[in-house]
């Protein structure tokens, strides 16, 4: 004899891995749909679908170019982005937006996503996606540590950590690689702070 509350249960728990791993498919820029605007050269492009639906997320950035606001050419900025739109109804809607920059810098600029970092996941198997970004900013003439974050989005709940990364001063002696979380990942499952706590630890120092 059939059991359907067994078979309910099977479907119930077949529905619930479908979104335990978020599979991500990269797009090129010729597949990103005309109505998604960005700013900067793409880093990254993904589409996936949680529960939230299809969803795109790109990354990018400028590089450096003469500062907007001083005339001398030596100053230069630097800008990122971070964008996610959700299909609804037909159009891309724009769900969220990171931007951070550096600006009016006559040395060494830096704004820029750590290479392979970028991540979409499913930590807490709850069929909403989990956007990871790293990134790190700053301006400075000598091996002194720039500012690194961690930002993590589900659906539009934000969450961040915030510090710097790890520079060699001298033979022995290191600056920075402090971290704190802001309030929101304080109070997130474990999981998502023990998934930052070692993207950070794993970063924490520049790869030149």
């Amino acid at each position: 004899m059939i059991n359907i509350k067994h078979i309910l249960f099977i479907i119930l728990l077949c529905s619930f891995s479908c979104f335990a791993q978020i599979k991500i498919t990269p797009l090129d820029k010729a597949a990103i749909p005309k109505s998604i605007t960005y700013t900067g050269t793409i880093v990254n492009a993904v589409k996936y679908t949680d529960s939230f639906g299809e969803t795109i997320v790109i990354t990018s950035q400028t590089g450096e170019y003469p500062s907007k606001t001083e005339t001398d050419g030596s100053y230069r900025d630097a800008e990122l982005f971070a964008y996610c739109y959700i299909l609804q109804d037909g159009n891309w809607t724009q769900q969220w937006k990171v931007y951070d920059f550096t600006t009016e810098c006559p040395v060494d600029i830096e704004a820029n996503f750590v290479k392979n970092t970028f991540a979409v996941t499913d930590l807490d198997k709850n069929g909403k996606a989990e956007v990871w970004l790293t990134y790190i900013t700053g301006c400075h003439g000598d091996p002194s540590p720039s500012t690194m974050k961690v930002i993590l989005y589900e659906g539009t709940k934000k969450y961040a950590m915030r510090g710097s990364n790890k520079m060699r001063v001298g033979e022995t002696e290191y600056e920075g690689g402090q971290y704190t979380f802001d309030e929101a990942l304080k109070q997130a499952p474990k999981v998502f702070r023990d998934y930052a706590t070692t993207l950070w630890n794993k970063n924490i120092t520049p790869k030149f």
